[in-house]
Order: C-alpha cells, then structure tokens, then sequence
C-alpha cells in the first residue's frame, strides 16, 4: 500500500499551488461617461447640466440651461455654459459652442479649439478631430472631465473625453446629465414644420428641466444662419 508522507518541499509546493488557484485577477476599471457629465466622485460630483443643439430650417440653435450643483445643492443659477467664438476673418464664419461636465475643464478644451480654428480655419469637423485627438492622447488632456457641442454654419458636432466626434443625422445634439430627456423631446418635435429650431429647442429644455433635477430653467440660447436649405 502506498502511503502519502508530506514533506517540506510538498506542503510548499501545495500552499503556491493553492495561492494561484485562488488568485482573483483584478477588474479592469470601466471608462468614465463623458457623455452624461456627471462626475465619479459620489456627493461632491459636480453636474454639467443639459445642452441640447438643434439644426432646422436654415437656421441652428443652441441652447442650455444655468444650473450648476454640487451634490444636492445648487452652486449657481444662471451659469454661461454656451460661448460664441468669432471668425477670425471673413470666409470661416462663426462657432458656437456649449459645454457640460467640469467648468475649468471645459474653458481648457475651449482654449484649444480656438487654436485648432485658428490652425485651420474654416474646418470646423477638422478642427474638432485634432482637438479630440489630442484630448484622447494627451496624459494631461485625457483627465478633462466635459463634453462639447460644436456648430457652425455647415454642422454640428460631440466632442468627448473617449475621442469621439459624432454628427447628428437628424439634426439634434445634446449632452449633460438632463441630454436624454431633451433629445427625445426634440426628436419628436422636429416632424412638425410650425416649429422653428428655437422653438424645438426651448421645448426640449422645458422638458428636460421638468425631468432632471440639476437643470433649471434659467436658459440662454444662441442662434445663427446655416447654408442648408430649409425643409419642405
């Protein structure tokens, strides 16, 4: 009969065998959403609100709302959160910009857009690419916590922390933590013809405001002509 002595080097070999056995791998961490602006640090988050962007009938709207929080409690009202950036000369036209997500971030990523239109003026979607490039590869630029909506005159555009630049195809942008209700509001409303881009827009922000709670109805807007054609 064979009888199992344990030795030294056979209780060692046992207790590492054991070890890996029940070595757990670490989870890799999820990315942050960029998109719904609201950061990860749990009551001392900081919420970027709502933007919604919508483009019809010759004409693109911007709006968004002033509301900033900190946890459950309103920081300020009437925040400025969209910006009109100039043309720099005659044929490149202006930009319109809103921004959710941390203030300082977003006026950090803002600057760089100004240098990418001036790098190449005219090219908005260009300018937007390069900038997200550098956003996403950049190991200082990569912790920038905001979302951005782009326009001018020819398209509208999301920018986000995970270097995607999207275009709506029906129109409608939106980002912030109240983004959902304001796109689906605005989706729905943008079948009927009575109904200029404001008029989407303010409509959507209502309803957004009435559904989240870190939007408030302390809106600012900004309009310009676009080159398309105006819907039939």
């Amino acid at each position: 009969t064979f009888i199992f002595v344990p030795t030294m080097m056979n209780t060692a070999l046992f207790s590492k065998t054991a070890r890996l056995i029940s070595r757990r791998t670490t989870p890799v961490p999820s990315l942050r959403a960029y998109h719904a602006s609201i950061l990860s640090n749990g009551e001392n988050s900081w919420h970027g609100t709502t933007i919604v962007c919508v483009r019809k009938n010759g004409k693109v709207c911007m709006m968004g709302d002033g509301q900033v929080s900190m946890g459950s409690m309103t920081v300020k009202p009437n925040a400025k959160k969209i910006r009109r950036i100039p043309a720099k000369n005659g044929d490149s036209g202006e930009t319109i910009v809103g921004f959710a997500g941390s203030t300082a971030d977003a006026f950090t990523l803002l600057e760089r857009l100004e240098g990418k239109l001036d790098e190449y003026p005219g090219q908005l979607a260009r300018s937007c690419v390069e900038l997200a490039k550098g956003w996403r590869t950049d190991k200082y630029l990569r912790r920038l916590e905001a979302s951005l909506l782009v326009a001018d005159e020819t398209c509208s555009l999301e920018l986000t922390g995970n270097g995607d630049v999207l275009e709506s195809n029906d129109g409608v942008l939106g980002v912030g933590s109240g983004s959902q209700y304001a796109l689906a509001a605005a989706r729905a409303l943008m079948d009927f013809d009575d109904l200029s881009a404001e008029d989407v827009a303010k409509k959507a922000m209502g309803i957004a405001s009435d559904m989240c709670v870190y939007t408030n109805k302390e809106f600012m807007i900004e309009i310009m002509d676009t080159k398309e054609k105006k819907l039939e």
